[in-house]
């Protein structure tokens, strides 16, 4: 059993990169989007505040763009951490939302002490209340961590499946998938609390499969050195298939949301003779227009400056 969890895990993370790579390659290939043009702009040096832009200038175009990275973070971190955006414009929404969102966020970071502390493992140092006081300390806070994650994920997967099921003006919104998608979360995360309630109380087990990852140690798992559980087993090979799935679907709007901020929310890049948007727009005028409506009259050969240039029928 302990091989083959390795064998799980290994796949589920290749399917995780290569979906998100490929998705990411897939979005940077897309056509020049359409820009929101609202104000503020996060990144506006010194503008911001009031919703000013580089346009103010007399001669824009001849004058260097000042641009504030940290003004960026100073909307995006909030938004990330906090669901800013959810918090402002639908309160009641963020009380079910935001819970699973921080667990999430919570269970990624158990995976990261996780690591650090099979890390120490395989070095010899002993992660246990019996190590020193920071390895004691770490000890700690992983299952301390562990426990919130799973819990504010389940209150808030089991909150969101619940305003979806039972408020009727969510119907128009929710598919098949939306179901779906929160009960895999459901029972992902009801099949690790029971597993570390029963078996696994201070995710040690856990931690000893993580030890094994990241040293490729196929001769510990095979020969049982940890003792997996039926229920040890079956978190692990959920979350591992949870971890695959979630790039696969419209949940990759953890990293998607970059582009919708910054290529879309907030560009602002000006279109400038020989500049990178006038090639691409110049690439996108050749694009064929096959839609056929009587005032464009497309046939699939006409390119948008035919379908611009050519008279228009009464």
């Amino acid at each position: 059993m302990g091989s083959m969890l390795l064998v799980i895990a290994y796949a589920s993370v290749a399917v995780f990169v290569v979906a998100v790579v490929q998705r990411f390659v897939a979005i940077q290939r897309l056509p020049l989007h359409l820009r929101w043009e609202l104000y503020p702009v996060a990144h506006e040096k010194g503008r911001a505040s009031y919703g000013g832009s580089y346009l103010e200038e007399s001669d824009w175009w001849t004058k260097p763009r000042e641009s504030s990275k940290l003004g960026e973070l100073k909307v995006m971190i909030p938004e990330i951490l906090l669901l800013a955006g959810v918090w402002e414009h639908n309160r009641s929404q963020w009380l079910r939302s935001f819970p699973f969102h921080f667990g999430i966020y919570m269970l990624a970071g158990l995976i990261f002490l996780l690591l650090v502390g099979a890390l120490a493992g395989v070095a010899g140092v002993d992660v246990s209340p019996n190590g020193g006081a920071a390895w004691s300390a770490l000890y700690h806070l992983t299952y301390v961590v562990g426990y919130v994650g799973l819990a504010l994920a389940l209150v808030g997967s089991l909150a969101l499946l619940a305003r979806r099921t039972f408020e009727t003006s969510y119907a128009q919104y929710t598919k098949k998938a939306d179901y779906f998608n929160l009960l895999f979360f459901i029972v992902t995360v009801v099949i690790a609390v029971t597993a570390h309630i029963f078996t696994d109380p201070s995710f040690s087990t856990l931690r000893s499969y993580v030890a094994m990852l990241v040293t490729f140690d196929f001769t510990s798992a095979g020969a049982g050195a940890t003792a997996f559980s039926g229920l040890t087993a079956a978190e692990i090979v959920l979350g591992c298939l949870l971890m695959a799935y979630i790039p696969l679907t419209h949940m990759s709007h953890f990293f998607t949301k970059w582009f919708m901020y910054h290529d879309i929310r907030w560009s602002d890049e000006p279109n400038i003779v020989g500049g990178k948007i006038e090639r691409k727009v110049n690439e996108m005028l050749q694009y064929p227009v096959s839609w056929s409506a009587p005032h464009i009259r497309g046939d699939g050969k006409k390119n948008w400056v035919d379908v611009a240039t050519s008279g228009v029928e009464e």
